[in-house]
């Protein structure tokens, strides 16, 4: 047996074991609702067209943060990693707001930005970049200097060496600091979604712990697991085409 076979046989496992634990602690006096209810209110919010707007309102969000997140973590990162200046520029400013959670900016960026879809999509962002450009720094400095140092004895200009070398060995360092931007990025939505959203997976789920809507509070959670799931698998896809001179185990 393959060891991706294998692997998707563990998966399978996990999923039904952790379901099956799941339904046993709401059977024995834990207040959860059981998976079937679940999935009926979950059929009832779709058969609402409410579920479809939450999910729309919160991945276009998500998207739009970590999106923008990770396309100005790149370059700053490249520019830290690989000019002194920019680092001694740079790095003061990135690990001083890495010590401070996004959502404790929440009050500062709703008065500043004001009440709308930027403030939500900033946190976010924020969220997603801090992640993503220590990893894309940390990959450009761990480069092995051996290889920058034999393109430079044949003769490679320093551009030629940036996209050829740096950009190559330092794709794996991005991609995962990509997925673990896009961790965060979930992470920080529902918090985004206290900003006057009036729809959203968060929101929805505030919205139900007002009633003690219990089924729909595990509706939002399970989507925003599925959604993050199918997402990070992507990333973990592309990777895999990316970086197939990598050895794996």
């Amino acid at each position: 047996m393959s060891t991706r076979s294998k692997l998707l046989i563990l998966n399978a496992v996990s999923i039904v074991g952790g379901i099956a634990i799941w339904w046993i602690l709401a059977l024995n006096g834990f207040q959860f609702p059981t998976p079937p209810e679940v999935v009926q209110k979950a059929i009832q919010l779709w058969g609402a067209g409410i579920l479809q707007q939450d999910i729309l309102a919160s991945l276009g969000r998500v998207l739009a943060g970590f999106l923008l997140g990770s396309a100005a973590a790149i370059p700053v990162g490249f520019l830290m990693g690989w000019y002194t200046v920019a680092r001694g520029l740079f790095e003061p400013w990135i690990q001083f707001f890495r010590t401070i959670p996004p959502l404790a900016l929440l009050p500062l960026v709703l008065v500043l930005l004001g009440i709308g879809e930027i403030p939500k999509i900033f946190v976010i962002f924020l969220a997603a970049f801090l992640a993503c450009v220590i990893s894309t720094y940390q990959g450009v400095v761990n480069v092995d200097r051996t290889m920058i140092n034999a393109a430079r004895v044949l003769g490679a200009k320093d551009g030629t060496i940036f996209a050829k070398v740096v950009v190559p060995a330092s794709t794996p360092f991005i991609l995962v600091g990509m997925r673990v931007g896009l961790g965060s990025a979930w992470a920080t939505l529902v918090a985004a979604e206290l900003l006057a959203a009036q729809a959203g997976l968060g929101y929805r789920m505030q919205q139900a712990q007002l009633y003690y809507d219990l089924a729909t509070i595990f509706v939002g959670i399970v989507m925003i697991g599925i959604l993050g799931l199918v997402m990070d698998r992507l990333l973990l896809f592309a990777e895999t085409k990316l970086t197939g001179w990598q050895e794996r185990r």
